[in-house]
Formats: structure tokens, sequence, C-alpha cells
């Protein structure tokens, strides 16, 4: 049977989104796995995380060491490589912390390693086959990783459906067998970026706009779509970087990470950076001129028009009712 560990980060206390998207992920891998979670802090926020996961996963290991109260990668690295058996498969997110963490962890275990992995088509024999994404999402890859000798895999936030729990699990406290937790790095401090004059983040329903609002004398026009709708206004990264709006409007992994309820993406491709700063599986409306978008693949409604013709069209329709 193939064992599955899950390298669960959190944050105040809470898992990240991806800890309910790892059981989905492991059964595409293998049906029949044994998928055990794997948290490392220190304090109340870790036994807080741990308790909660045992609802989603049968096993929980717990790490608990000061070292750990910032995520280091390196320490980290270093526990999961005194914990985990070198034959398993670990499922690490892919973000920041997670491209840190895991090439490493695939040498100290002398494991297979793949990146950014959207999807997995099973196991044949020792082989495992999954998806990848290049060229910003146009193009999937099938690609078949040796995991004889096991496997860390990053998988990209939002690609698998979230678990609905109803799991009874309990937690394991493997603190003692981490090992030796001394590191190079030194963590110093966190320093909060800028709240802009709205705080995105904190929005039900987002008019989100791209490329596609071609101007920034345009984005007027997505300003009283969103006031018709009670939404907020936010973007991708081109209309930062083209100072049409600032940083703290920003949906990516290099912007503001949003849970909205509703998400209207006017005139963005949807590439892998923008949509890994939508968590909480919201509402996704699309609307692009190119069929081919990216952002088709996962949004709920897909519509290939003009956003400059379809918006005003949109807050007209909401304004009659």
């Amino acid at each position: 049977m193939t064992q599955i560990f899950a390298y669960v980060p959190f944050k105040n206390g809470v898992a990240e989104d991806v800890a309910m998207e790892f059981p989905g992920a492991a059964k595409k891998i293998d049906a029949g796995a044994s998928l055990t979670a794997v948290v490392a802090g220190s304090g109340a926020d870790l036994d807080k995380v741990a308790n909660a996961l045992t609802k989603t996963y049968a096993e929980v290991i717990k790490i608990d060491n000061p070292a750990l109260a910032y995520p280091n990668a390196e320490i980290v690295r270093k526990a999961l490589t005194n914990i985990i058996p070198a034959d398993a498969i670990v499922l690490v997110a892919h973000d920041t912390f997670g491209m840190d963490l895991a090439p490493g962890l695939s040498i100290k275990l002398d494991s297979a390693y793949a990146a950014d992995v959207v999807d997995f088509e099973g196991m044949d024999g020792d082989a495992l086959k999954l998806v990848r994404q290049e060229l910003g999402g146009a193009v999937s890859t099938h690609v078949t990783c040796d995991a004889s000798a096991g496997a860390v895999l990053t998988i990209r936030p939002g690609a698998f459906a979230p678990a609905e729990g109803g799991a009874s699990g309990s937690v394991v406290d493997k603190s003692g067998d981490a090992g030796d937790l001394s590191a190079k790095r030194t963590f110093l401090e966190v320093v909060e970026a800028e709240v802009g004059d709205v705080d995105i983040t904190k929005s039900d329903v987002l008019v989100s706009i791209g490329r596609g609002i071609e101007d920034g004398d345009n984005i007027a026009i997505a300003q009283e779509l969103a006031d018709a709708m009670g939404a907020v206004v936010s973007c991708s990264r081109p209309i930062v970087d083209a100072k049409w709006l600032e940083k703290s409007r920003q949906v990516g992994t290099s912007g503001q990470t949003v849970k909205p309820k509703v998400y209207m993406a006017m005139g963005i491709s949807g590439s892998f950076q923008h949509m890994g700063g939508i968590k909480g599986n919201p509402f996704i409306v699309a609307v692009n001129k190119n069929p081919k978008a990216p952002i088709f693949q996962v949004a709920d409604v897909g519509i290939v028009e003009d956003i400059l013709e379809f918006m005003p069209a949109l807050q007209e329709a909401i304004e009659a009712l």
C-alpha cells in the first residue's frame, strides 16, 4: 500500500485551504493509499491545527519544537527527513514556502521530485502519472514519474476539490523523533504589507480586471459595475505594472490572497500565478475574448465576449432589477 504524507501549512492556528485538497490529490494517486498529515510548529496554535485536522485525516503527525515557531524550510526539511519513510510520497503546497522546502527534501529522501502538479492519472506499477501545465496554463504536459523510491510533489492550490471531512483521526506526537533542528538561517521579523484604500481580502464579491481592460481610463467601467454589485475592484499583475491600480488591489501569488464568494474575472487570462491567490472555492465568472484562455478551465461560468461591452450591459441589467 502506498504511503502518502501531506505537509500542512497553517497560520494563526488555522490550516491553509490546501489541507482540504490534499486528500483529493492522494485519492487520484492511489485510492487505497494511507494518507497522513504532518504539521510542524510550536505551542497552542499547533495543537489547535492538529486536532482540527483529525476531522479530515485518519492520522496527524505533530512536530512541536520552539525552533519551528516560525516556518523555516531548512528546519522543517530536517524534521521531515527524520520522520517520513524514504519510499513515501510527500505532498507539499506549491507556494513560496513549498518551493523552498520540496526540492531539498526530495534530495534528502533520495526520491523523485515534480513541481506544480495539477492532476494525477494514478499509479502504473512504480510509475506515477501526473499532469503539469506549461506556458501559463496554455499547455498540459503528461509526466511519468518513477516513484519506486518515493516522490516529493508540490500541488497547485485550488487544483483539487476540497474534502468534506468526516474522519475521526488521531494525533501522534513525533516531536522527539525530529532530531537536530539547528539551522543556518535565522528568523528576524514579519513585515506586514501595507493595506491600501480598500482591503480586497475582506470582500465577498470581487470584480477583477486584467489586460482586457485595455486602458487605465476604462477602469471606471469596472468600478461602476462593482458599485452596482456591491463589490470591490481588484486586478491581475499587468494592471499594477501599468500603474493603473495600486498593488494592494492585486490578486495572485505576488499580490493578495483572497477568499470571495463570487469572483468576476474580467479580461483575465488565468495564469497559475493569478489563480494561486484565489482560495475558498468561490463561484468564478470569467469573461474573455480569447476562447482558449486558461481561466475558462476553472470558471463556473465562462463567457466569450469583450469586457468593455459586457460590463456596461451587465451593470444595466443589474440596475434594472
